[in-house]
This record gives structure tokens, C-alpha cells and sequence, in this order.
């Protein structure tokens, strides 16, 4: 494995009951907290006002931004900066899924740079300070409670862009798997489709000598696999949205990745379709996870066929290192069919009229991926699979 160094900084508070923490984390960032949240879900389930409660208990002076998108646009990270900068906002509370805290994380370090924070996503910018950040998480999905990165939407460019910094990891991440009781059933999909993708962009990579990380990831996605037939069909079942919630977390918290470079083209490619149509992250993924598998099953065929045998049981009797993987790579789209995810773009209305327009949007900063580098051509091949 590569040499490393190892940074979470994160209090990670996790179990039933555990918003009354912010009782006593709270008061050890200040008294302005600005309520970032979205679409109105934790008003409907009581989460908003279990909230405001504890705040007002604590003193705590509460400003709100409110409707955060699925995908976080730009002009909402503008909104939330202003109300950092004109309040003098101490402490950014998200109380979401991944799109808020991502949101969250781009308003923490907008509020303390004097240029526009796109500058982070372009990459002719690094932040250099960024306001204490705090989630309450209500979805399964991103690891973005326990993690720098964040993904964020430019509208008007149509851009979607991944940035990260080690000022916006959550000071603490308050996850109650009751908080995600309310989720519904396609966005509990979609959320477990994304965690499994977190996993395979680490579990493919060059680096050698890497059996634990290899083992954990297996464990991670076999863990999935097992509670998620059954979670679609019981969506209040403690133990099992308690065993989604947490392998979300560890699936991207640096925990699995520590000595090896994981590959990421899909989530980029993927990216790049959500900018265009503003479909769901973890739908995007479901399609075109797959067909990036097949495309780069040449660059190494002992990786693909470990994990059709260790996590999806292909029996390699007889058959060729291919035949094994590629049965494995059929096994991950059947599973993730079963659960109700998309196969195909088809499937969001997308046909090939923006396939030229996607991929100039992939290849926004050249060629990408850990694992096998992907050139343009690349990247329409995989597009046009994935059709």
C-alpha cells in the first residue's frame, strides 16, 4: 500500500435519542447558528421542532435557509453566505441527507472567503478558513456527515463539481437512525446504491498489498446487500435502518481508503449527467456503475472476479477469469434492479442528444480515474452503454 496519513476529526454521535447533544456541543461554538435544511421533510416528521427546541432551550439565536435542492445549487450556497456574513452566524447546523450537508460545507467556507465559493469547485481557489459545521443527518447515503467533500450545482453553467477541504469536515454529526424513518422508498434506494458505489470507487485501485481495505470493502457491501430486500420492505425497522445508517458513514469516511487512491471516474461521469438533467445521484450511479465495470473489465480481471466471488457467490467452476466477472458484474445490476434502482437512461427520459455535452462536461479538468485513466472516447462509450 501507499504511504499515508490518516485525518477525521469528526465527533461522530450515533444512536436512538441522541439529538439532545446538541444540548451540550452546541454552546461550544457560539450562540448564532444558521438551520440549514431542505425541502421540508423535518417539518412533516417533528425533527424541525424537536430542534428549534433544544436551540431555544440552549439560548441558541437561530437564523434558517431553508429548500436546499437535491442536487445543492450555487445561488442557495449564495443565499446561505450572505446570512453567515450579515449575521455573524457561529455555527451552521444541516439537519438533512448529504445534498444539505454538502450545501452546509460549501456556505462554511463561502462565509470566509471574500471571492465567489465556485472559485473551490473550479479549483483556482483553496479555502483557507471555514465557519464550524455541525449536521443532524436524515438519510442514509453520502457520508458527507463524516467527511470534507461536497458536491455542488452551478445552474447557471450547468456544472456539477466535486471540491473538498479539511476546514469543513462536521466539528460533530449527530446520526439517530429514527431520523431516517421518513425517508421514502426511492430515495432509501438510491441512497443505498450510492454507499455501495462509495465502496466499489475504493475497492478499485492499484495499489497493492491492500487485504484489509479489500476485506472491509467486501464487508460493506455484503452488509448492504443482506439488510437492503429487507429494508425496502419494512422502511421503519430499527436495526435495519440502524445497519444502513452506519455503513453510509464508514463507506466514506476514509476508513476503507486508508494507502490506496480509489478510483472515482464513475461518480464524475455520473456528475456530469445530474448537471445536464438533475436526476438523482445514487439513480445515475445505478445505471452507470455497471457499464464502467464492463469498459475497464481489461485492466484488471483478478480484481473483478475476487469480487464476483467473495460478495455476490458467483460459483467460478469452470468458467474463465471473464466468465466469473462478468457473471459478478451481472449480479450487481440484478441486485440493484431488485431493489427498484434504474438500469438504464432510458429509464429518466435521457437519449443520446446530450451525450457530446456530457462528456465535455466530464472531461472539465482532462482525463480522470485511478484506475484506468479515461480519455474522452471513454467516456461516450460509457455513455452510450449505458443508454
Amino acid at each position: 500500500m501507499r504511504s499515508f496519513q490518516f485525518y477525521n476529526p469528526t465527533r461522530l454521535i450515533f444512536g436512538k435519542g441522541q439529538l439532545e447533544a446538541l444540548k451540550t456541543e452546541v454552546p461550544k461554538y457560539g450562540k448564532k447558528v444558521l438551520l440549514v435544511y431542505g425541502g421540508g421533510s423535518i417539518k412533516r416528521n417533528g425533527l424541525y421542532d424537536r430542534t428549534l427546541s433544544i436551540l431555544s432551550d440552549i439560548g441558541a439565536e437561530v437564523h434558517e435557509l431553508s429548500g436546499v435542492e437535491p442536487n445543492p445549487r450555487l445561488s442557495t450556497v449564495h443565499e446561505g453566505v450572505e446570512i453567515c456574513k450579515s449575521k455573524g452566524i457561529d455555527l451552521i447546523l444541516a439537519v438533512g441527507g448529504g445534498s444539505v450537508i454538502d450545501c452546509a460545507k460549501a456556505i462554511a467556507a463561502g462565509a470566509k472567503y471574500d471571492g465567489d465559493m465556485w472559485d473551490f469547485c473550479k479549483r483556482t481557489a483553496m479555502p483557507q478558513d471555514a465557519l464550524p459545521l455541525a449536521t443532524v443527518l436524515t438519510m442514509a447515503a453520502t457520508g458527507s456527515e463524516m467527511n470534507s467533500g461536497s458536491v455542488i450545482t452551478n445552474q447557471d453553467t450547468q456544472e456539477k463539481l466535486g471540491w473538498g477541504s479539511p476546514y469543513v469536515f462536521p466539528a460533530f454529526s449527530i446520526l439517530d437512525p429514527e431520523h431516517t424513518y421518513s425517508v421514502p422508498l426511492d430515495q432509501t434506494v438510491y441512497g443505498m446504491v450510492d454507499m455501495m458505489s462509495h465502496v466499489l470507487e475504493h475497492y478499485f485501485h492499484l495499489d497493492p498489498n491492500t487485504p484489509v481495505q479489500l476485506g472491509f470493502c467486501e464487508t460493506l457491501l455484503r452488509t448492504v446487500m443482506e439488510a437492503a430486500p429487507k429494508l425496502i420492505h419494512d422502511l421503519e425497522n430499527y436495526e435495519l435502518r440502524e445497519t444502513i445508517l452506519y455503513c453510509g458513514t464508514m463507506a466514506l469516511n476514509s476508513m476503507v481508503s486508508m494507502g490506496l487512491a480509489g478510483d472515482w471516474a464513475t461518480h464524475n461521469i455520473e456528475h456530469a449527467v445530474s448537471a445536464v438533467y438533475d436526476i438523482p445521484h445514487g439513480g445515475g450511479l445505478a445505471i452507470l456503475f455497471p457499464n464502467w465495470m464492463k469498459h475497464n473489465l481489461h485492466v484488471d480481471v483478478a480484481r473483478f472476479k475476487r469480487l464476483a466471488i467473495n460478495v455476490f457467490e458467483v460459483n467460478p467452476e469452470g468458467k474463465t477469469d471473464e466468465e466469473i466477472a462478468l457473471e459478478g458484474i451481472e449480479a450487481l445490476r440484478t441486485f440493484w434492479t431488485s431493489i427498484g434502482a434504474p438500469s438504464r437512461l432510458a429509464d429518466y427520459d435521457i437519449d443520446d442528444s446530450q451525450i457530446d455535452t456530457m462528456a465535455d462536461k466530464a472531461m472539465v479538468f482532462g482525463p480522470f480515474g485511478n484506475f484506468n485513466k479515461l480519455q474522452r472516447e471513454d467516456v461516450v462509450a460509457i455513455y452510450k452503454a449505458s443508454l
